[in-house]
C-alpha cells in the first residue's frame, strides 16, 4: 500500500511538472504542496472541472494556473472590484475566477482574437451560473480599447483590468488601459517574469517563443518601473505577475 501512495505522489509530480507548470518556485513538492494544502481545497467546483479539462488541451501552457486564479479572487474581493476588463481569455480560469468573485451585479469586459477557446469552458461557467456577469468580445483588444477610450465617461470607470495576451502588445494595452482604470483601481500583467527569462544572459538557450517574446516582457517591465502615475508590485506568483495601482 505504502508503494501505491509514493507511485500516486509520484505520478501527481510528474504531472504537475509536464503540464501547465508555471511556478518560478525550485522546488516542486513545495509547489504541489502549496496546491494541495491551500488552493485544491478551496478551489470552487467549476473552476476545478474548467481546470482538468483544459490540461487537457494541447496549449494548456496559457491557462491561469490554479494558485493564480486563487490569488486573483482574493484581490478582486479585497478591492471590492464591481467592473471589469480581462485581456486574454483562453479557456476561462481567470475569467471565471473573476466572475465567482464579483457581486451578482459585477461586469467583466472579456477580450480575445479566439472564441474557439472560450466557447470550450462557456458551459462550465454557464453551469456556475456567471455566465450573465461576462461580455466577451472577439477581435484584437487594441481597437476596442480605442473606442472605449475616445468616450469620457469609460475613463476611470473600470476598478480593475487583468492583462494576459500577446506580450508584443503589453505595453500598447498599457497605454490604453490606465485611462480606463479608476484612481485606486488595479492593473494586473501576467507572466511579467517570462519563466524566469528576464534574467538570462544574452546567449541563454531558450525556447524560441520564450526569447522572440523576451524582450517586450523587459520593456513593460522598465516601463512600468518608471510611470509616476501607478505603484507597482511584482510578484513571483505563476509565472510572475505585476500589480499597478493607479495614483493620478
Amino acid at each position: 500500500m505504502a508503494a501505491n501512495n509514493n507511485q500516486e505522489q509520484q505520478n501527481q509530480l510528474i504531472g504537475h511538472k509536464d503540464l501547465a507548470h508555471k511556478s518560478l518556485l525550485q522546488s516542486d513538492a513545495l509547489y504541489q504542496y502549496i496546491l494541495e494544502t491551500s488552493v485544491f481545497p478551496r478551489e470552487h467546483e467549476s473552476l476545478k472541472e474548467l481546470r482538468q479539462m483544459t490540461e487537457k488541451h494541447p496549449r494548456n501552457l496559457m491557462a491561469t494556473p490554479a494558485d493564480e486564479g486563487q490569488f486573483l479572487r482574493l484581490l478582486l474581493k479585497l478591492i471590492n472590484a464591481k467592473n471589469t476588463i480581462e485581456i486574454g481569455v483562453y479557456t476561462g480560469y481567470s475569467l471565471l475566477s473573476t466572475a465567482l468573485a464579483l457581486p451578482n451585479d459585477g461586469k467583466i469586459l472579456a477580450l480575445d482574437v479566439n472564441r474557439e477557446y472560450y466557447d470550450l469552458g462557456l458551459p462550465i461557467i454557464q453551469k456556475a451560473g456567471v455566465e450573465h456577469k461576462i461580455d466577451f468580445r472577439e477581435g484584437p483588444a487594441l481597437p476596442l480599447l480605442d473606442e472605449l477610450v475616445k468616450d469620457e465617461k469609460n475613463k476611470g470607470s473600470y476598478d480593475f483590468v487583468f492583462v494576459d495576451a500577446d506580450k508584443n502588445n503589453y505595453l500598447n494595452y498599457h497605454k490604453r488601459v490606465i485611462e480606463l482604470v479608476k484612481v485606486g483601481g488595479l492593473i494586473g500583467y501576467d507572466n511579467t517574469l517570462w519563466g524566469g527569462s528576464v534574467v538570462a544572459p544574452p546567449d541563454a538557450p531558450l525556447k524560441d517563443y520564450i526569447k522572440h517574446f523576451r524582450g517586450f516582457i523587459l520593456e513593460l517591465n522598465k516601463y512600468l518601473a518608471n510611470d509616476s502615475r501607478i505603484e507597482i508590485c511584482q510578484l513571483p506568483v505563476g509565472d510572475g505577475i505585476t500589480l499597478c495601482r493607479r495614483i493620478i
